[in-house]
């Protein structure tokens, strides 16, 4: 008697994370039955289409890998994909529609990649007045009469002005072509909140199809590791080579990056603003790399330095890091992609915190309280404030550590105890620390960085009033001045940007006319470092300026 697809799919999926004996050769005859046979299910298709993903991020070896492969590059081509295409909307599978409210960069860039495949989703756009309001800056004064005389709906107004080409280009040309500079524009784009759809056809975002490189592969001959490594060892192992890209590298990385973030409906700031000339791929041995990228000088934050990093695994996107650090510390926010999840959750956990460790030279790491679950429900159900208290992270907030002790004590007194959602929420409503040496409280997120913001707005008020934009031009040669700047000559634009933005900060420090020349030197390495091409150099020049360290931080305590 044959086996039916479904039956072949369940034994596919109950043996793909098994590793050793036969089990390689077993994998491959299912598969040679599943590429044949029709699945009778949009589920069916989405299990299958996930079980590939996962067996090309993991082969067993050369036969398994190619015959995913294979899969795969046709998936979009079955015929019960094709039954299923509405149901499987929004998943990312090659083949499918993504329907989704983009921010702005990620709009412009849908819009550069593929202008003819997107379109604005009219069935869900409920901001109709907000369109009416802003209609009149969209078009030439000259077509005012017609604004002015109708009421058209915002669809109908969009397709009588549109000409040529998809409703969304249009409304993303219109919004670029808005006088301003880039943030006024995003604003603007985004009070509109426009739904848009990508069709999809060929070189569309979608994560069958999403991988790095054809570089050498890593085959999974043995179980996959589930144990928890030492933190303190992983920390102290730095990864195995570290290789900045070239910007044209970079950018193909960085779009690899927007596009996983797409497929699963995500838009992520680290991604849709990355530096092409600030791109590193870090080789962490095993096929576990991750594609490292900063931020370009216009959108890098005043004081600590956000890095984006994706999570590769033989060249496939597994999730993906965010890192945020100064002070000698870095809050981190670690994502797995469901595909993956359940695998090497741990073990990759422990090559972060080891990259991180390498990158910025952090000794006090934090997780901030989304992460572990706060107001969180996919955080709260995968036991994220477990997995990291586990690996050593400690709760510093009284409140939280008298609820934790409290925890602990049931759990010992029965040792099948499980934290009730409540509780969860209440421990996760803080953050937790892991340090490598002594408890120390001029951490990231233990310093008020919105406290140092108006010390800097105070300082700018009393001197300039309304008049910020000359006032910045202000601060900056006087800051030149202060530091024994003769000029400008060789900064690049970011440079510039960066010694305007933190001139009012640096006038505002006490004493710096009072610092020796050296010291003045070295806090202008700072400042140009900040527009520089990798901000990571920015963090070291900082955190080893220890008067500025101290400076920035008695501005946080005057407030």
């Amino acid at each position: 008697m044959a086996t039916s697809p479904s039956a072949s799919l369940r034994k596919l999926e109950k043996i793909a994370r098994d590793y050793g004996g036969e089990l390689a050769a077993r994998k491959v005859e299912l598969l040679h039955l599943l590429a044949r046979r029709r699945l009778a299910s949009a589920d069916e298709v989405l299990r299958l289409h996930e079980t590939l993903v996962f067996l090309r991020a993991y082969p067993d070896d050369e036969r398994v890998l190619a015959l995913v492969q294979s899969c795969l590059a046709g998936f979009e081509q079955r015929g019960d994909l094709r039954r299923h295409r509405r149901a499987l909307s929004d998943t990312g599978v090659a083949g499918t529609p993504i329907h989704f409210s983009f921010f702005w960069s990620t709009a412009q860039w849908l819009r550069r990649r593929w202008p003819t495949r997107i379109s604005v989703d009219w069935k869900v756009f409920e901001n109709e007045q907000a369109f009416e309001r802003v209609l009149h800056l969209l078009v030439p004064y000259c077509e005012s009469p017609g604004l002015d005389s109708f009421a058209f709906p915002a669809r109908e107004w969009t397709l009588r002005l549109m000409g040529e080409g998809t409703d969304a280009a249009f409304l993303i040309d219109r919004v670029s072509a808005l006088r301003g500079d880039a943030f006024s524009r995003e604003v603007f784009y985004d009070a509109l909140d426009l739904t848009l759809r990508i069709e999809p056809g060929p070189g569309t975002p979608s994560r069958t199809h999403a991988r790095l490189g054809r570089g050498e592969v890593s085959f999974q001959t043995r179980p996959l590791r589930r144990s928890r490594p030492s933190l303190r060892a992983e920390i102290g192992r730095p990864p195995v080579a570290v290789r900045t890209l070239p910007p044209r590298e970079g950018q193909q990385v960085i779009d690899l990056a927007r596009e996983a973030m797409v497929t699963r409906s995500r838009d992520l700031d680290a991604f849709a603003y990355a530096d092409r000339n600030d791109v590193q791929l870090i080789d962490c041995e095993g096929g576990l790399q991750f594609a490292c990228m900063g931020q370009i000088p216009e959108r890098r934050l005043l004081l600590e330095a956000v890095y984006g990093f994706l999570t590769l695994k033989n060249g496939v996107p597994i999730g993906y890091v965010l890192a945020s650090s100064l002070f000698g510390s870095t809050e981190i926010a670690y994502n797995v992609f469901e595909t993956f999840r359940g695998a090497e959750a741990a073990p990759v956990f422990g090559r972060v915190m080891g990259m991180v460790r390498h990158l910025f030279g952090s000794d006090t790491f934090s997780i901030d309280p989304f992460q572990l679950g706060h107001d969180n429900t996919e955080g709260l159900q995968s036991g994220a404030w477990w997995f990291y208290y586990k690996f050593g992270f400690r709760p510093r907030d009284p409140d939280v550590r008298r609820l934790l002790r409290k925890e602990l004590r049931r759990m010992k007194a029965d040792p099948g105890h499980r934290s009730s959602t409540d509780t969860l929420q209440k421990l996760s409503a803080e953050h937790v620390f892991f340090q490598l040496g002594e408890k120390r409280d001029d951490t990231l997120v233990q310093i008020s960085l919105g406290d140092i913001g108006l010390r800097i707005s105070r300082y700018l008020a009393e001197r300039f009033g309304a008049r910020r934009e000359a006032g910045l031009g202000t601060c900056a040669r006087e800051a030149a001045t202060l530091l024994g700047l003769r000029s400008f000559r060789g900064f690049t634009r970011g440079e510039r940007l960066a010694w305007e933005r933190w001139s009012p900060l640096v006038l505002s420090l006490r004493g710096v006319g009072r610092w020796p020349d050296a010291d003045k030197r070295r806090l202008a390495a700072v400042m140009r470092a900040k527009g520089g091409r990798s901000e990571a150099d920015f963090v070291r020049l900082f955190d080893g300026h220890r008067r500025l360290r101290k400076a920035v931080l008695s501005l946080s305590e005057e407030e």
